[in-house]
């Protein structure tokens, strides 16, 4: 029975990268949303997609030497195969190279514009260019990105903004009136007194530093910037257009959730709630902002074994055991973790030795006893409203959870109901009642309830283990799989013969799947390092060159380090306003008067050191030109601050 509309996303993923099991968490979490509302009876539409324009994808095309869109192609095809491999059930995948997406933008920033909602001004202020924001002075952390914790560089830009400050208190109004806006709390809190009360800023919508965007219909050198494109998604999906909406979006908008990152409910709770009401459209029902899964304690490194991409666990796992722990391990309000030594045990204890164990042994009792015939309940004892009882909370708590995106606890309700499943078995004795023919009337109504029970976990497994879920009905020789079938204990039609019974779960060697794991990275590794030493030079991926953040600089002042022959200090002026201090063992080859006044290069991300008394800020290039002769790297004649690739 259909209950309404129930229209949910996730965020849509950034095109730079192929996603790790980290960013895979959230199409998981969003598809056993999704699972359970159609189960439920909802007319379901679960919309998820790439996020495909910006500064960042033009310059990551360029270092791989393809245009944008073939980058873009390429790694929207991995995050889509990646969602295929986890088995979700997305309703429509979208890409912001679509083409309707990017007319539909042009339309609503052309409207807005029409209507005094975005006007043309100039921008200038701190830009952090991986995060493509600009930011005031005060929102620095530490004088650098409070985002990625990156360097900022002064820049001046031509653009068009949004009124954020003219929609401020309407915005700060509906927060507060609708208590489930932001969810969970923390989140609303934090929205309201770290962003929008101290006073929102217009937001810069539009650039000309870079083309690889939606051209702005009525001023060619701008595109449109990642807020109001990107954003939009959620409705140009639907079939929204500002000159007349499709009868889809009139049916799903609002959206009932929004599922999103912690780290992007800022632009999901003020931004795009902004830009919806100068549409004067209804605002998202929820954002919920869930927490993060990392990858244990270790700084991410492959000879380390901790990045791990989704399809290589589902190759080493399957599917469900890979969904299982992503929904079980993610507590709901702080950051999960995840190494192959974790999700290995959680695999032996949960899957194979709670769950596996129960169903198979289940099976295999009503074959051994009753020829797979399921008995009609005749011998009713006391223990057994028990178990009836614990079935209906089971359903009464996964309901709870679910519906406010506890995860990790709608799983457990369901494991801990199979552990008492289990214990019922102990307790019944299903072995001893098959000595006694006096006693086979209380066996069949033993049995029946156990497999009446591990409906009940079949039914309610279908949205986090959708395979699982089929295949215990499969051997169950049942097809009373229905939501519905839930509302009364005792639905198994009685007569029915059982199957085979087939290990869902069979148990892992940890310590020899370790071993093997260990020595694939160490072979990757070695294979690495041959190519090193034969080639005389490290490899690395364009995500690594990428994090290096290489800056034009002007000496302003030089000087030797005291006790240091070979050390000069070194003053530099690198656009941001700030001096920088570096400490260079150029000493033998340059006197500081040398020095003073030239451009060079630095290396301003990174990590600061002291050498000799002196905090280094960064290292200046120059290359090894001879034996005992180094030639610092001059680049007369270029701003300060500017960026070199």
């Amino acid at each position: 029975m259909k209950k309404g509309k129930f229209y949910i996303t996730t965020a849509i993923a950034y095109t730079s990268r192929k996603p790790h099991i980290g960013n895979s968490y959230e199409i998981v979490l969003t598809d056993a949303i999704a699972r359970y509302k159609r189960l439920q009876g909802y007319d379901v539409f679960f919309l998820t997609g790439t996020d495909e324009h910006g500064q960042k994808i033009e310059e990551y095309a360029k270092q791989a030497d393809v245009t944008p869109k073939q980058y873009v192609d390429k790694v929207a095809g991995e995050i889509r195969g990646i969602c295929d491999t986890l088995n979700t059930t997305y309703d429509k995948f979208i890409r912001t190279t679509d083409d309707y997406h990017e007319k539909t933008v042009q339309k609503i920033f052309k409207k807005l514009y029409d209507q005094g909602d975005i006007y043309k001004s100039e921008y200038e202020g701190l830009y952090c260019t991986p995060c493509e924001s600009f930011w005031t002075e005060s929102q620095l952390v530490d004088g650098k990105c409070p985002d990625c914790g990156r360097e900022v560089r002064k820049a001046k830009e031509e653009a068009y903004f949004l009124r954020l400050s003219k929609y401020q208190k309407q915005l700060e109004e509906y927060i507060e009136q609708n208590d489930n806006f932001i969810y969970p709390e923390s989140r609303k809190k934090e929205m309201l007194n770290n962003f929008i009360k101290p006073g929102l800023q217009d937001l810069c919508v539009s650039r000309t530093s870079f083309k690889w965007g939606i051209p702005v219909t009525f001023d060619d050198k701008h595109v449109i910037y990642v807020w109001i494109d990107a954003l939009s998604n959620y409705i140009t999906a639907l079939g929204y257009d500002p000159d007349g909406s499709s009868e889809q979006y009139k049916k799903y908008w609002p959206a009932d959730v929004h599922i999103i990152g912690k780290d992007i409910v800022r632009f999901h709770t003020i931004y795009w709630p902004i830009m919806l009401m100068a549409l004067g459209e209804p605002l998202p029902k929820q954002v919920y902002g869930h927490p993060w899964l990392l990858f244990g304690d270790d700084k991410m490194s492959k000879s380390r074994g901790n990045v791990i991409y989704a399809d290589d666990l589902v190759k080493l796992l399957g599917v469900d055991a890979v969904r299982y722990y992503l929904l079980a391990e993610m507590p709901h309000a702080n950051d999960g973790s995840i190494t192959y030594k974790t999700i290995i045990e959680r695999y032996n204890s949960d899957l194979a030795n709670t769950l596996g164990n129960l169903v198979n042994r289940t099976i295999a009792m009503s074959g051994k006893y009753f020829d797979g015939k399921v008995m009609s309940p005749e011998w009713e004892e006391e223990i057994d409203d028990e178990l009836k009882k614990a079935a209906a909370n089971m359903v009464e708590s996964v309901d709870k959870y679910i519906n406010s995106y506890r995860m990790a606890d709608a799983v457990e309700a369901v494991m801990n109901f199979a552990k008492r499943c289990n214990k019922y078995i102990d307790e019944t004795t299903p072995w001893a009642l098959a000595k006694d023919e006096s006693k086979k009337g209380r066996l069949g109504t033993v049995l029946y309830n156990l497999l009446e029970s591990i409906r009940y976990i079949a039914v309610l497994l279908s949205p986090f283990m959708p395979d699982t879920s089929k295949a215990i009905f499969e051997q169950m020789n049942s097809d009373e799989n229905s939501y519905d079938s839930l509302s009364q204990f005792g639905v198994l039609k009685p007569g029915t013969v059982v199957g085979t019974p087939t290990p869902l779960f069979a148990r892992i060697d940890s310590e020899k799947m370790l071993a093997e794991i260990e020595e694939a990275q160490k072979k990757a590794a070695a294979s690495e390092k041959t190519i090193e030493e034969i080639e005389g030079v490290a490899r690395i991926g364009i995500e690594d060159f990428a994090k290096v953040d290489l800056r034009v600089a002007e000496v302003k002042d030089c000087v030797p380090v005291k006790r240091a022959k070979k050390l000069l200090k070194l003053t530099l002026d690198d656009g941001t306003g700030k001096d920088r201090t570096v400490a260079s063992g150029i000493a033998p080859w340059y006197k500081p008067e040398q020095l003073i006044g030239k451009k060079v290069i630095v290396v301003s991300n990174l990590k600061p050191a002291t050498l000799c008394g002196v905090e280094s800020c960064g290292m200046i290039l120059a290359a090894d030109c001879a034996e005992n002769d180094v030639k610092v790297v001059f680049v007369d004649g270029m701003p300060n601050g500017a960026k070199v690739r």
